[in-house]
């Protein structure tokens, strides 16, 4: 996963020169037409030392690029990694547009987090609504569902039904794009189904966290609770390219409309790997309540090959810095202690040879085990609130170069020519 691009920090442009392949891939051009500006004068070329091949200074060929209207499509061949001023990842927290994204999601709601994002605004006070119209077509769609299906089903049918109920989907300007946001992601909590016992009151407040409560469990929503909720949908809006945000980006590189970009990210995100983790976590925390303690359950995962869920991440060394924040706050749930104290317990059974810390699925699963969710629900509050990271990354995109991001692929099938196949018709002999 090409997530661990934003790990090191963002590098301010070389000074030192490029070599050709450098610049043409700086320029998203041939090296052949680097050549080719070199000719016309619009480049200046020294030989590189020892005499192989040729330099190009860094300041003219980005001044070429600006002129042009190319912009550098990747930052090295075989990966795809390129300048976002969305989310930054360090060693043991990340920052969304500068300000540490752990703080930025305790103090402020889903809501005002993902206005930040957007715009670099803080808007306090934000709220998003569903319009009526968009939230009947979406109802609609997600009621003819089988009942057997699962969250992500549901949500994937909402976005279709609400891009078809919006006549000006393909209008890509940045008001317009904001707006649809703005109706989509209450649309998406509205059009779950209601769990059946739920507290009314809950649902009738403001806030996007009161909304979806009722959608993910029957019991009555606490103040702390909701606090835990409105933090983890904040903490999650995004965390740089991950997959499903590089699919995401990719359907805005083809100029996919919002609905489809978010479409896409919904797509990868339900890989086990991914934003379907947290249910793995969930189930295994549900076990180490049910059998007293994490030994004899870690080690069954251990005996059958299986990784132990909710530990680890890639890009952190530490406990992930959403795990943490949200462990915090569970602290504060009195009927969260049993499963904070079965993650706690999974941690210290694990790391005894391992050292491995807990991530944002272990999280969410204390979360969704001590509120009597469904094991989906985390995946359901990950890919809620990651569609307002999909939005904000298409808004970049979008004022990118179209489809930049086109990889080469590497033939490894029989070299041509090859005879035509001499197949025959069925039955013949």
């Amino acid at each position: 996963m090409t997530d661990q691009a934003g790990a090191a920090g963002f590098t301010e442009p070389s000074a030192q020169r490029l070599t050709t392949r450098e610049t043409a891939e700086r320029l998203g051009v041939k090296p052949e037409t680097v050549y080719a500006y070199v000719s016309r004068g619009q480049l200046t070329s020294n030989r590189a030392p020892g005499g192989r091949g040729s330099t190009f200074d860094a300041a003219e060929v980005d001044a070429l690029a600006r002129r042009t209207g190319r912009r550098e499509p990747t930052a090295a061949a075989g990966a795809l990694s390129f300048p976002t001023g969305i989310t930054l990842i360090g060693s043991d927290q990340y920052f969304f547009r500068g300000v540490d994204a752990t703080e930025l999601a305790r103090r402020h709601t889903y809501e005002e987090v993902a206005e930040w994002l957007w715009t670099g605004e803080l808007r306090p006070g934000m709220r998003f609504t569903a319009p009526a119209e968009t939230l009947a077509a979406a109802r609609r769609a997600v009621g003819a569902l089988p009942a057997h299906c699962g969250a992500t089903d549901r949500l994937r049918v909402a976005v279709v039904a609400a891009a078809a109920a919006d006549p000006l989907r393909f209008d890509l300007s940045r008001e317009a794009v904001l707006g649809g946001a703005r109706s989509l992601i209450p649309t998406l909590a509205a059009a779950l189904p209601t769990v059946a016992g739920e507290a009314s009151e809950a649902a009738a407040r403001p806030g996007l966290a009161r909304q979806l409560w009722p959608k993910l469990t029957g019991r009555p929503a606490d103040e702390a609770s909701l606090a835990v909720l409105d933090t983890a949908l904040g903490l999650l809006i995004d965390h740089d390219l991950a997959a499903s945000t590089l699919a995401a980006r990719v359907a805005a590189s083809a100029r996919a409309h919002p609905y489809a970009v978010v479409s896409a990210g919904l797509g990868v995100l339900e890989g086990p790997l991914h934003g379907a983790a947290s249910g793995l976590a969930h189930r295994m925390l549900t076990e180490v309540l049910e059998r007293g303690g994490a030994a004899p359950v870690v080690a069954d995962h251990l005996r059958s090959g299986r990784r132990v869920p909710g530990l680890g991440h890639r890009l952190y060394a530490v406990e992930d810095p959403r795990a943490r924040t949200l462990f915090a706050l569970l602290a504060e749930v009195p009927r969260a202690a049993p499963a904070l104290a079965a993650a706690r317990d999974v941690v210290a059974t694990t790391t005894r040879h391992t050292p491995l810390h807990a991530n944002i699925d272990l999280a969410l699963a204390v979360l969704s085990v001590s509120s009597g969710m469904a094991v989906e629900a985390g995946e359901t509050v990950f890919a809620i609130s990651r569609t307002a990271g999909w939005i904000a990354h298409a808004l970049e995109e979008y004022g990118e170069r179209p489809l930049r991001m086109r990889p080469s692929g590497q033939y490894t099938g029989p070299r041509p020519p090859q005879p035509l196949p001499s197949g025959h018709a069925p039955g013949s002999q």
